[in-house]
């Protein structure tokens, strides 16, 4: 597919990227996403805000001839509700390329564009719900943070092995069943692998065959993912697991781009990274707006929020 910019306007973005591409790039984000992959996806929001009803009290049930007082009359029950609400922020990534690249009739440019856009954000979603970097202020507190706060962490070491500390009575998996969750998922540092590999049971075998699986990892029967997308960090989690079903996600605005032909790229510390008129380059600047939230409505195991929370950590 040939592409020139000759005479193109700069707004004239369609001539670079198709809408049915950028629909392809929301959709494998979603993938590339870690947490995307897990959590729940909402519909698409209509608003910048996003109100959900979260049950906060349990009804009550009783046997009616032994209601004190009053024999064989049945009592009102009620449940509690009250809202949270998602933010959807903006993301947004930039794709520097070679104007030569451009006007080069024998190269798949959608193909070479769209894995970058979807690592890169990939890589900022993760990190902020993960980690809360580079965050807004009106998402909620991010999941290590949170888990930590809760006393959902473990330390690499705390009991024999790996296996234990995740899956033995007092492990990572253990401290969330206490607090009425069903772990069905978990995120791992690359690190992570060669301590999986290298454990073996009672009797000398390895415990993760991984020859015959294809390198799939799992814990108590749920996948371990781990993510290529660079922002899984070693030094503060080397495995998150969780009840991804609790965690929610929904899309305020699919991506949207614009061709940058003019205009320098700056580095977090204000060096350049590229000029483009000097470099004879032109950006593709993509942004989408997203919002996720942790609604943890109450449940019969645990029913004071403060003490309970759907993800815990494995922490070096």
């Amino acid at each position: 597919m040939a592409v020139s910019t000759t005479g193109m306007a700069r707004d004239n973005v369609s001539v670079l990227m198709p809408n049915e591409i950028a629909k392809e790039i929301i959709k494998e984000v979603s993938q590339t996403s870690a947490c995307l992959s897990l959590m729940k996806r909402l519909p698409n929001m209509s608003k910048g805000v996003y109100q959900m009803p979260v049950l906060e009290a349990l009804a009550t049930a009783y046997f009616v001839g032994e209601t004190s007082g009053f024999p064989n009359r049945k009592k009102p029950t009620s449940e509690v509700w009250a809202n949270k609400y998602i933010y959807a922020e903006e993301i947004a990534a930039i794709v520097p390329i070679p104007q030569a690249f451009l006007d080069d009739a024998d190269y798949d440019i959608f193909a070479e564009i769209k894995p970058q856009i979807e690592e890169a954000l990939g890589n900022v979603i993760d990190s902020a719900i993960l980690y809360g970097t580079g965050a807004p202020a009106t998402w909620p507190t991010n999941i290590l943070d949170a888990a930590n706060a809760a006393g959902n962490n473990v330390i690499l070491g705390t009991s024999a092995d790996i296996y234990d500390d995740v899956l033995d009575e007092g492990g990572l998996v253990s401290k969330l069943e206490a607090e009425g969750y069903f772990v069905n998922g978990f995120i791992g540092a690359l690190s992570l692998r060669s301590k999986l590999r290298g454990l073996r049971d009672a009797d000398g075998n390895l415990i993760f065959n991984v020859i015959q699986e294809q390198a799939k990892y799992t814990l108590d029967g749920q996948d371990i993912l781990f993510p290529l997308n660079g922002a899984i960090d070693a030094s503060k989690s080397y495995l998150i697991a969780g009840d991804w079903t609790k965690a929610v996600y929904s899309i305020r605005q699919d991506i949207t781009y614009k061709v940058l032909t003019e205009g320098v790229i700056q580095a977090d510390d204000g060096s350049i990274l590229y000029n483009l008129a000097q470099q004879d380059m032109v950006a593709l600047r993509c942004v989408m707006r997203l919002g996720w939230q942790v609604p943890n409505p109450v449940n019969r195991i645990q029913p004071t929020e403060a003490n309970r929370y759907p993800f815990g950590v494995l922490t070096p």
